[in-house]
């Protein structure tokens, strides 16, 4: 059973709950958390994070309403499903090439930011139009606009 730990950002602007949301989609897509690996309590979240429980709870139940964990009384929030595909692997050639590129991009002087407004950049550019897992391109534009 593997254990997640969540990092919040209060500088981001994401809100809290989002962040969690966010992050446990992307340990499902990377395989970190696999069906019936439990979730980190509210009160543990609190803990490690310095979040309300609540702010948790609102992001397991997005979570849940996204069919990706359930909720077992008396035993804890559960991975339901995972977004992992074979591609995206810890041991994918895939990521073998990014890391090269993330060394090179460090290697020409690219801080951290300029890495992310790169590949954002290029994200957008090379998807656009396809719609977000969950949304569609004009969700997506609108939260864009309102952000």
């Amino acid at each position: 059973m593997n254990l997640v730990e969540f990092r919040i950002d209060r500088r981001s602007g994401i809100a809290a709950y989002q962040q969690i949301v966010q992050q446990t989609k992307q340990a499902l897509r990377l395989g970190v958390l696999m069906p019936g690996d439990r979730l980190p309590t509210a009160k543990e979240v609190a803990e490690s994070s310095a979040v309300n429980p609540n702010t948790t709870l609102k992001a397991y139940r997005e979570l849940e309403r996204e069919g990706l964990v359930e909720p077992r009384p008396g035993l804890g929030t559960f991975i339901r499903r995972s977004l992992a595909r074979p591609q995206a692997g810890a041991d994918s050639p895939l990521r073998v090439e990014l890391e090269a590129w993330m060394t090179r991009a460090q290697e020409a002087g690219l801080e951290r930011e300029d890495v992310a407004a790169l590949v954002a950049a290029v994200l957008e550019e090379r998807y656009a139009g396809i719609p977000a897992a969950g949304g569609t391109p004009e969700g997506r534009e609108k939260r864009m606009t309102s952000a």
